[in-house]
């Protein structure tokens, strides 16, 4: 019975955030058809779609590992130079 309780609050909290998300992209789209508009600008959106900066936020602390995988499976390509700089930049920003 626990469960049935359990999946009915998850389905009732992904309606929810569906819901939230699909409001979200109607006012970005919405801001996006807007011809008045000559200039995306993307702090606009994040400032007046409630909940877009949270939500951006989060996805890129998720996309942060698979950027972390691709630049790791990507140095092997990169010349000495390249690596020696990168690594000083690690450097500069650790100190």
């Amino acid at each position: 019975m626990a469960k049935k309780a359990e999946e009915v609050i998850d389905t009732a909290e992904l309606k929810a955030e569906n819901e939230h998300l699909n409001y979200m992209l109607a006012s970005v789209v919405t801001y996006l058809a807007d011809e008045e508009v000559e200039e995306i600008d993307l702090e606009y959106l994040l400032v007046h779609t409630e909940g877009l900066r949270e939500w951006w936020d989060k996805y890129r602390e998720r996309n942060k590992k698979k950027i972390e995988e691709e630049i790791k499976s990507s140095l092997s390509n990169l010349s000495l130079e390249e690596l020696e700089s990168i690594r000083e930049k690690i450097k500069e920003k650790n100190n």
